[in-house]
């Protein structure tokens, strides 16, 4: 299956707009192609995630890795559930995981790296931007790297990908209040490199900040 859409195969003339993403997930049975649709709409948001926490030479291909592996496990899709974004995510980390599990030491590398023309963007300035426009980005790297994996997930797919609470319980495959409790932990792990008074965010200045 070719995951860059090509329009002329596509065989269903009532391919989205008007398809949820399960009804191409259910669909794409019959009309594999229908797949590719699925791919133009979360793709382009779910390679900036990945872009951002393992830079772009990572990004291409594990995105095309998620969409495979999605297109392999089609049929075990819950159909009730319309909007496909946290399932995707679920597999996209899943993948990062068992991909490149020295993440934290990349984190850690670009949170020293000395900025300069052409230098890829630390992903620290990400978060700290949207934890808080005055945190210090290197601090927040360092805390990044140092964080425990399930609550680094936790807390970069709340803050980088927007997903709510329970869309990171569908992600990962846990209860929304092991979710709240992980972002608690990890957002008071990271409050030593915020700038500003010494008071705890709430959640939606920690993903709007």
């Amino acid at each position: 299956m070719t995951l860059v859409p090509d329009r002329s195969t596509l065989t269903d003339p009532m391919e989205p707009p008007t398809y949820t993403d399960a009804d191409l997930i259910g669909r794409s049975g019959d009309s594999p192609d229908l797949f590719a649709a699925l791919f133009d709409r979360h793709a382009p948001t779910l390679h900036r995630y990945v872009t951002r926490r393992l830079g772009p030479h990572v990004a291409d291909d594990l995105v095309g890795q998620t969409f495979l592996v999605a297109f392999e496990r089609r049929e075990r899709y819950d159909p009730a559930r319309p909007d496909a974004r946290a399932w995707l995510y679920g597999i996209a980390t899943n993948l990062m995981r068992r991909h490149l599990r020295d993440e934290a030491r990349q984190l850690d590398a670009l949170a020293r790296a000395a900025a300069g023309p052409g230098a890829v963007p630390c992903p620290a300035e990400g978060i700290a931007s949207r934890v808080d426009a005055g945190a210090a980005a290197r601090r927040v790297g360092a805390l990044l790297a140092g964080l425990p994996a399930r609550e680094r997930d936790v807390l970069l797919l709340y803050a980088w990908a927007d997903l709510d609470l329970d869309e990171i319980g569908r992600a990962l495959d846990i209860p929304a209040g092991t979710v709240r409790s992980r972002l608690y932990r990890a957002r008071k792990r990271l409050r030593p490199a915020l700038a500003g008074p010494g008071t705890y965010q709430t959640e939606e200045t920690m993903r709007n900040g």
